[in-house]
Formats: C-alpha cells, structure tokens, sequence
C-alpha cells in the first residue's frame, strides 16, 4: 500500500494541488468573512440608520437569506474542490503515462483507459485478485473518466463566481465612501464642504426604502459611527470576503486551465509537454 501511494505521489498534479488550497483558502475567507460582516451590517443600520423596523425588514430578510446561501457554498465548494483534486490526480497520471515519464498504477491505467479507449480491466478471470486499494482507484478511475464534464462544469462555475466576486466588491465601495466622507469630516481643512452637508445615505444604495427616517448619518454623527469598532470591523471583515472571493476565482481558473489541457492531451493523444 505505501508503494502504491508513493507511485501515485510522483504523479501529484502540482497545479491542482495549489488550486484546491487556494480553493479552500478563499471559500473559508469569503463565507466566514461575509457572514460576520452582513451580521455587522445588520447592527449598524438598525443601531444609527432607521428606527423602524419596517423600515429595514426586508434588508434582514435578504441578509439572512445570503448568510443561509454562504452556508450552501461553503459545502459545495469543499465538496467540489476535492472532487477537482482527484481528477487532477487521475488525469495527470494518465498523461504522464502517455508520455512516459513514469510508470502509473492502476489509478492512472483506469482513466487512461476510459479516456483514450484502451484496454480496461486487469486480464482474465482466473488472476488473482486486485488489491481493494487498487480496485477502488479503478473503479475511481471510470467515474472521473470524464475530464471534459468537469471543464464544462468547471467554467460554468467560473462565470456564475464572477458575478459573485463582482458583487463583493459592492459593499467594500460602500463602506470605502463613507469611510472617505469619516475622513473629510475629521480632516475640514481638507475640504470645501461644510461638514454638516457630509453624510452616509443608505437610501442611496438601496439599503433602505426612501422613506425610511432617517436613512442618512451627518456630519460628526457620522465620524462618531466611523469610530466604532463595529464599523471597522465590518468594513475590513467585506474586504477579506472581497480577497476570498478573488482567491476562489483564481483557484477556479487554475482548475479550468489544467483539466482543458489534460483533457486535450488525453483526447488527441498527441504532443505537448506535461502541466
């Protein structure tokens, strides 16, 4: 058995390896980072924004609602990142078989068969039984022999995450401006404006209904809310989910970029120098 899995971490496909921890890396960021930081948000608006409750409703409806899709993604991500992982691992080795650069076992014999439309199975009947280590890498093996479903997959997910990672760089540019507006107001030498006319409107975002009162933070009122360790800590818990959200889509494109040439080399069968 640890000859076995020595054989098989010569084969280690590097490029998956680094994406699955970035993978994992940034989903941890993004959905715990996110979720405390819609939780902050929640105590803010309802703490300095509005004193209505109907007023901001359905802003924690929609913010539960997020945090309960965060849990979803979390799962799935984890789920599919080792998913990813192991065909990078079976891909690879039946590659790198096609090129020689080592002799693969039967986890890279299986896919390589699957694939390319070689011989599967080990001989006849009457051998002896294959190890169950080996037996479940082969029947591993014709599951994930399908490179080209998890590119389609794959880059499906890819375009769906980078409307998400668009839509985390929302709130960091909400909380940049008003931020920037704390700064003029302790700073009013540096600006023109009176510092009474320097407010945070959260009905401009569409945080909140236009009637909601008061909907808006001035002046030094503002500067007293910028203060607060609620507010920085919010503001920098969005930008961590920001970077998550961007490590993700790295690590997606990783994904996508080795399993289409895998994919290729397994399909052609042709020249090309091993990822």
């Amino acid at each position: 058995m640890n000859y076995c899995c020595a054989r098989c971490l010569v084969g280690a496909p590097f490029a998956s390896l680094v994406a699955t921890g970035l993978c994992f890396f940034g989903v941890a960021l993004f959905c715990g980072c996110g979720h405390e930081a819609l939780t902050g948000t929640e105590k803010l608006i309802e703490t300095y924004f509005s004193k209505n409750y109907q007023d901001y409703e359905y802003l924690i409806n929609v913010i539960h609602a997020f945090q309960y899709v965060i849990y979803g993604t979390a799962s799935f991500f984890f789920l599919y990142g080792a998913l990813l992982l192991a065909e990078g691992f079976y891909t690879t080795g039946a590659v790198r078989q096609i090129f020689g650069d080592y002799k693969t076992t039967i986890c890279g014999k299986g896919l390589s068969a699957t694939v390319t439309g070689g011989q599967k199975g080990r001989g006849s009947r009457g051998q002896h039984q294959a190890h169950s280590l080996e037996r479940v890498c082969h029947c591993l093996g014709k599951w994930l022999g399908h490179p080209d479903k998890f590119v389609g997959i794959t880059y499906a997910l890819t375009v769906v995450w980078l409307l998400v990672f668009a839509c985390s760089a929302v709130p960091v540019y909400i909380y940049f401006n008003t931020w920037t507006t704390c700064q003029s107001i302790a700073a009013p030498s540096k600006t023109s404006a009176s510092i009474g006319t320097l407010c945070a409107d959260a009905r401009m975002y569409g945080v909140l209904p236009w009637n909601a009162f008061p909907g808006k933070v001035c002046g030094s009122n503002l500067l007293s809310i910028c203060k607060t360790a609620e507010f920085q800590m919010t503001f920098h818990l969005f930008i961590a989910a920001f970077v998550g959200a961007a490590a993700t889509l790295v690590s997606l494109l990783t994904f996508m970029i080795a399993a289409t040439y895998n994919f290729a080399v397994l399909k052609l069968m042709g020249r090309g120098t091993k990822f």
